[in-house]
C-alpha cells in the first residue's frame, strides 16, 4: 500500500488546471527541475552584444587554419 504524498497531490491538481497555453512553460520549468544543466541554461543572460571586428578577425582566422585543428586521439589521455 502507497501512502499519500499531499505535495504531490496538490502539485497534480495544480497541473490539471493550467491553461493550455501555460502547458509549455510549465513543462520546461518542471523538467529544468530535473537537470541541473537545464536550469542554468533557463538562467543564463542572452548575449546581447553585438560581436566586435576584433573577434570577427578572431574567428575568420580560426575557421581559415585547419593546422590549429588538434585530434581527439591525441588529447584525450589528459581527461585522466
Amino acid at each position: 500500500m502507497t501512502i499519500a504524498n499531499p505535495a504531490r497531490e496538490e502539485l497534480h491538481r495544480l497541473l490539471d488546471h493550467i491553461p493550455e497555453s501555460d502547458v509549455p512553460t510549465a513543462r520546461k520549468f518542471l523538467r529544468s527541475l530535473l537537470d541541473p544543466v537545464e536550469v542554468a541554461l533557463l538562467n543564463a543572460l542572452s548575449d546581447d552584444e553585438l560581436e566586435t571586428e576584433e573577434e570577427r578577425a578572431a574567428v575568420e582566422a580560426a575557421l581559415a587554419d585547419p593546422a590549429a585543428d588538434v585530434p581527439f586521439e591525441q588529447i584525450q589521455h589528459l581527461r585522466k
